[in-house]
């Protein structure tokens, strides 16, 4: 189990890539990782594109400052994705941070970061994750559904913001 205070854990896996075989690796983090911080960064310039107007108020909820539980995607030892868990309630992580550079995407990183902080939520005793994602981030929406998360109704922060979609997922039974 990974605390706040740097440690880290390796997770590795394949993904085949046509004839190229890369391996991936998953290290478990939190958000002072350097790595994790600089993914982050490049998630906001993407956001502040599709966001427009609207990103100054999504912003203020994705602060990565006391993130405890912080996943790190690498290809070949690269950093190429990332994601977070972040507790809601006693039994609920919210999935945060969501991020696979652009060129990466489309190999499955994604979906191996998201069942990992899935798996990570279980070990903590969670029951369930739920996630925020703006209307416009299409293949977030994709990448959700896939993995079976369904759309519930806007919670918390995001309750009448028309641009928000949220999606949760039941932990029971889930097996990664």
């Amino acid at each position: 189990m990974i605390h706040g205070n740097g440690s880290r854990k390796k997770i590795c896996a394949d993904i085949c890539l046509g004839k190229n075989r890369k391996m991936t690796s998953l290290t478990r983090t939190d958000s002072n990782n350097k790595e994790f911080q600089k993914l982050v960064g490049e998630l906001d310039l993407d956001l502040k594109t599709r966001d427009g107007e609207e990103h100054s108020f999504y912003a203020q909820f994705n602060k990565v400052d006391s993130i405890k539980y912080t996943v790190v995607a690498y290809e070949e030892d690269q950093p190429v994705g990332c994601g977070a868990i972040k507790e809601y309630s006693d039994k609920i992580m919210e999935i945060k941070r969501m991020y696979v550079r652009l060129d990466k995407r489309g190999k499955g990183i994604a979906s191996m970061i998201l069942q990992e902080l899935e798996k990570w939520s279980k070990e903590l005793g969670m029951e369930k994750c739920m996630l925020e994602t703006g209307k416009k981030q299409t293949e977030a929406i994709r990448l959700y559904e896939k993995n079976n998360y369904h759309i519930i109704p806007n919670f918390g922060q995001y309750e009448n913001v028309e641009n928000s979609v949220c999606f949760e997922k039941e932990l029971k039974g889930f097996v990664p």
